[in-house]
């Protein structure tokens, strides 16, 4: 059986390509970019849809001038959107953005069916307008697939990432930690994570459209732990150990097949939250009319912890501990640049 077992003292061996479990002639189309300290921003004169599609189109429109192709369709014909919906209604994905991510693949030729959504838990996804509401029925997404992750539907049990850590817990909502898990789990199994196949197996390439809020083991939740912990099962275990968790994040966000397909991330700044999360509290939440388009997801996590920290130390409260080492971690294996003074922001649109 082929697995991901990942570990800080064998890295540089996976990132240098001795584990592959695709075979040589099986190329995304088309690849994704190298990793860039380019960060292309829009402004948002407000959140409508309408000026969300203007701006998501410019935005995309000069990323494929600086990558030099087009994002249309290639071999699979399907390209996945992660969105986030994990901190319920008020904290999610902004509608609007990715129905303007939307027109614009579609606009390159993808269909509506062969453009899906990948998100966690389904009661949130629902509540957050992703899937259709038990009153009316419809969801502004009708027509797109939406894998909904914890339904374990969506898991190849060839793909998976091997930790002997404690078994599992709700991340976000703590309490009632093992109920309506199976009891006769074996330790093997409650060891893996799997990973879920359709960004990386299913599609041409994948965005990231993340959410921000502050973590209590995680420093920053945002580009980074959309992409891996809530891309996988059984890994709320690591939350109980505060060094486990940002270890797992940047082994998986390392992965040479998720991140060979993932081909940027897609941020709003409409709304995020700088203590007290990922529960939303309206009372802890920033916005900025800002959209921002990168592909080192590193960078985008530590460029907003430094929002976050400023933040908290203006409400009187303490920045996030540098104990979390989720980004130094990712930094390490190669994932992206913490450095926030690398970053080189380039306006986009009017």
């Amino acid at each position: 059986m082929l697995y991901f077992r990942f570990a800080f003292n064998c890295a540089l061996v996976l990132l240098a390509g001795s584990v592959r479990l695709f075979a040589a002639d099986v190329v995304p189309a088309p690849a994704a970019p190298a990793v860039s300290p380019v960060i292309w921003e829009a402004k948002l004169g407000d959140f409508s849809d309408a000026v969300y599609a203007r701006q998501v189109e410019q935005l995309m429109e000069r990323f494929e001038v600086s990558v030099g192709h087009k994002l249309v369709p290639g071999e699979k014909g399907k390209v996945g959107l992660k969105i986030y919906a994990d901190s319920g209604p008020g904290l999610a994905t902004p509608l609007g953005l990715t129905k303007a991510v939307i027109a614009a693949l579609e606009r390159r030729g993808y269909t509506k069916d062969k453009i899906f959504l990948v998100g966690l838990n389904q009661q949130r996804l629902r509540f957050t307008g992703y899937l259709p509401s038990l009153v009316t029925g419809k969801s502004a997404f009708d027509g797109h697939p939406v894998y909904v992750l914890e339904s374990e539907r969506y898991f190849d049990p060839v793909w998976f990432y091997d930790s002997p850590l404690p078994s599992r817990f709700d991340p976000i909502l703590a309490q009632k930690s093992v109920e309506n898990f199976d009891s006769e789990t074996t330790l093997e199994q409650d060891r893996k994570s799997f990973l879920a196949t359709p960004l990386f197996v299913d599609a041409d390439f994948w965005i990231n459209l993340p959410v921000y809020t502050d973590h209590p083991v995680l420093g920053v939740n945002g580009a980074l732990v959309n992409a891996t912990l809530w891309n996988a099962s059984n890994t709320a275990r690591f939350f109980r150990s505060p060094a486990s968790a940002p270890a797992a994040v940047a082994e998986m966000s390392a992965i040479p097949e998720l991140r060979g397909t993932w081909m940027f991330t897609l941020a709003s700044l409409e709304r995020y939250q700088f203590i007290g999360g990922p529960w939303f509290n309206s009372l802890y939440t920033i916005s900025e009319p800002r959209l921002w388009l990168g592909t080192d997801p590193v960078l985008l996590d530590a460029l907003m912890l430094e929002r976050i920290n400023r933040y908290r130390v203006l409400d009187g409260f303490k920045p996030v501990s540098d104990d979390i080492r989720t980004l130094e971690f990712a930094s390490i294996l190669g994932v992206g640049s913490r450095k926030v003074g690398d970053a080189k922001f380039v306006p986009v649109g009017n």
